[in-house]
């Protein structure tokens, strides 16, 4: 295997990696459940999804970059699943999503 593979297979996997640290700081950044539960998934799915394509260019055509492969599609088909089931639970036990009336009527109450 040559050199510059391992260079672009370790610089996706860099860029994956910074997707995911970005995603981290969405989470805790973001004001309510729902938003984090997004950002979470976002994370999740994209950046793990970029990460195991970086592993896979490292691999090269080889079986353990198949399993690789499948592993990271298992993950992008069930994360985002997870965080909608996440979601309705939330919503059924009555958490409410953020929105910019509550801040203005907690201003107001200050006042």
């Amino acid at each position: 295997m040559s050199t510059a593979v391992f260079i672009v297979g370790y610089c996706i996997i860099l860029f994956g990696m910074g997707i995911m640290l970005i995603g981290s700081i969405g989470i805790l950044r973001l004001p309510d459940f729902f938003s984090r539960t997004h950002a979470a998934s976002m994370v999740d799915t994209v950046g793990i999804g970029i990460v195991v394509v970086g592993i896979a260019v490292t691999q090269g055509l080889s079986y353990d970059s198949l399993k690789v492969l499948v592993a990271g599609a298992f993950l992008m088909l069930t994360n985002p699943v997870a965080a909608h089931s996440l979601a309705r639970a939330a919503l059924k036990a009555g958490e409410r999503p953020w929105t910019r009336r509550k801040i203005e009527k907690h201003e107001e109450e200050e006042a």
